[in-house]
This record gives structure tokens, C-alpha cells and sequence, in this order.
């Protein structure tokens, strides 16, 4: 039997082609394409979980909530659902809780988010020096945020007791009468403000001292030469080196103060927690979000009461957002 022996284009005797050549060739394209899905879809892969558990837990709901605003829906038939448009905005527009509720947590924002900054600016400053112990009040600025909302407000809903309180014993040591933290409208929301720097005032604090740290020392040391006092490097290095930490740190106290909602709930004792106290002297929009929702069992009104806590929040962003690019263009 006659064998076929592979030639070369010229006649000649060639070698037989190696066995397992196109086993091997597939092998290289799977592997290569293997590396592409690897250097392409890894980076989705590793994101992709943050976006499920977002889409599950925060978009869906907010678009679930949307839906739910535009009917009349109750806590005990969720399942029935009756369309009534933007009716549920119109009366929230028409409803002096409402704006008795966004002048409160207005109030309350201002009250506690200024302070609040102002003494973790001061509290950072001081930090930021060479400081014996320094690791220590570190993390004793930092305790507070630790704390949790219901135990701080307990303990400082004692302290303004009206009665049996320490502050109001310390006062009357100075000739003050008792103070009814409750019942007035701007020492209650006063009470409530200090519950909120207790808790925030390290945690902004080290947020500014991270940024402190890190701004170059020979921007000070070059302040210092031309004879800067502490007072002038603190106003004319650190303040411009930290500037996006504090619009951070501003937006972030802005978001917290539009969803207060633990600190008045449990200051108020009980049933007047839910209202803002007898009059909502100090009911903010959290608390009303709740009264509707969970006391008088309207969710529909309290899913458009969280939708005009979302858009409140757009509103400030946006105002935000164009303060800062004319202040750009002045600068």
C-alpha cells in the first residue's frame, strides 16, 4: 500500500504537520479571549454588587415610594390602592403641618449645624498640634458618634427634665427659673440641637483634621516668614486647604438635619414624641412622615412627605452647586 509522503513547493520531502496543532491554536484563542472578559469584566464584577444591593434597597424603593404618593393607600391595606393623582401634594401644600415642620427642622438645622461646625473647626485646630495624649482625645472627640441616637437622647432628655434636670438645677444656682425644656418651642429646640452637636461635633472634627493634615507645612512655615500670627496662617492656609472638606461636611449636616427624626421622637417622651410635642412646637419632617404613615396609617401622605424631603434636598443642592460657581467666577 502506497504512503503520500508531504512535499515542499519545490518537490522536496516535507515534515509531517505536529499532532494536537489545532488542539493547541483553540486552546490559545479561548485562553485569550478568557484574558479579555477578565481585564474588561472584572472591574464590573467588583462594582456590581454595590449597584444590586443599591437597586434593591434604595432606587427601587424610592420609585415604589413615588408610586405609592400618587394614591390613597392605608398601613392595614397596602394592597389596595386608590389613584388620586398629585392630591396628595396639593394637601400637603395646603397643610400648616407641613410648614410648621419644615420651619422646625429649618430651625433645628440651624441651630445645631452651625454651632456643630464652627466648634469642630476650633476642636480640629487644636488636635492638629503636637499634643501630649493626642490619641487619646482623638478618640475621645469620636465617642459621641459611637453613641447610639437612643441612649444620647435618653440621657440628655434627664438632663432638660423640667422638674428633677441638672441643667435646670445649674441654672437655678445662678438665679434662673426652671425651664420648660418640653413645652417652649425654642428651648425644646434647643435641647434637641444640643442632643445633635454632642453626637456630630468629633465626628466633623476629624474629618477636618484628616484635611489639616494634609495641607503642606511649608505653606505655614512660608505664612510665618512673612509674619503671619497663628490667628492669620488658621484664617489665610487653613481655612482655603480645608475648603471642600467644609462644603462636605455642610452638605452632610444639611442632609442629617432634613431627616431628624430620633432625637425629637425620644426627647418628646411618649406620645407627644410623635407630634413634636402638644403644639409641634418641635415636630420636624421626619416626625411628621411618621405621624402620617404610622399613627394616622396614610402612607400615600407620607410617601409624598418623603418625596418633599427628597426634593428639598435637590432643591439645596442645586443652590449649593450655583453659590459656589458664581463665588468661582468672583474669585
Amino acid at each position: 500500500m502506497a504512503i503520500s509522503t508531504p512535499t515542499t513547493p519545490d518537490g522536496a520531502p516535507g515534515a509531517a504537520p505536529p499532532a494536537g496543532s489545532g488542539t493547541g491554536a483553540e486552546r490559545q484563542r479561548r485562553s485569550a479571549l478568557l484574558h479579555r472578559l477578565d481585564v474588561r469584566g472584572a472591574p464590573y464584577a467588583f462594582v456590581a454588587p454595590f449597584f444590586v444591593v443599591f437597586a434593591a434597597f434604595s432606587f427601587y424603593p424610592l420609585i415604589y415610594t413615588s408610586w405609592i404618593s400618587l394614591h390613597r393607600v392605608e398601613l392595614s391595606t397596602l394592597n389596595l390602592m386608590e389613584w388620586v393623582g398629585f392630591d396628595n401634594y396639593t394637601a400637603l401644600w395646603d397643610d400648616d403641618r407641613f410648614w410648621n415642620a419644615l420651619l422646625n427642622t429649618f430651625t433645628i438645622g440651624v441651630l445645631s449645624t452651625v454651632p456643630q461646625l464652627l466648634m469642630a473647626l476650633g476642636l480640629a485646630h487644636l488636635l492638629n498640634y503636637r499634643l501630649r495624649g493626642s490619641t487619646f482625645f482623638r478618640v475621645a472627640a469620636l465617642t459621641p458618634y459611637a453613641t447610639s441616637v437612643g441612649a444620647a437622647a435618653l440621657v440628655f432628655t434627664m438632663l432638660f427634665e423640667r422638674d428633677f434636670g441638672m441643667i435646670n438645677w445649674m441654672l437655678s444656682m445662678v438665679g434662673v427659673d426652671n425651664v420648660d425644656w418640653e413645652n417652649n418651642k425654642w428651648a425644646a429646640q434647643a435641647a434637641i440641637s444640643t442632643i445633635v452637636i454632642w453626637r456630630w461635633t468629633g465626628y466633623n472634627a476629624l474629618l477636618y483634621l484628616a484635611a489639616m493634615q494634609a495641607i503642606p507645612r511649608d505653606r505655614y512655615e512660608a505664612a510665618a516668614i512673612d509674619g503671619a500670627s497663628r490667628w492669620q496662617q488658621f484664617l489665610t492656609v487653613t481655612i482655603p486647604g480645608i475648603r471642600s472638606t467644609i462644603v462636605f461636611t455642610i452638605v452632610l449636616s444639611t442632609i442629617g438635619a432634613t431627616q431628624l427624626f430620633g432625637e425629637p421622637l425620644i426627647f418628646g417622651q411618649g406620645p407627644n414624641g410623635i407630634t413634636g410635642g402638644a403644639d409641634n412646637q418641635y415636630q420636624t419632617l421626619g416626625l411628621l412622615l411618621y405621624e402620617e404613615g404610622w399613627k394616622n396609617y396614610q402612607m400615600g401622605r407620607a410617601a409624598t412627605v418623603a418625596w418633599a424631603m427628597f426634593l428639598l434636598l435637590i432643591v439645596l443642592f442645586v443652590v449649593q452647586r450655583v453659590v459656589k460657581r458664581v463665588l468661582a467666577r468672583k474669585a
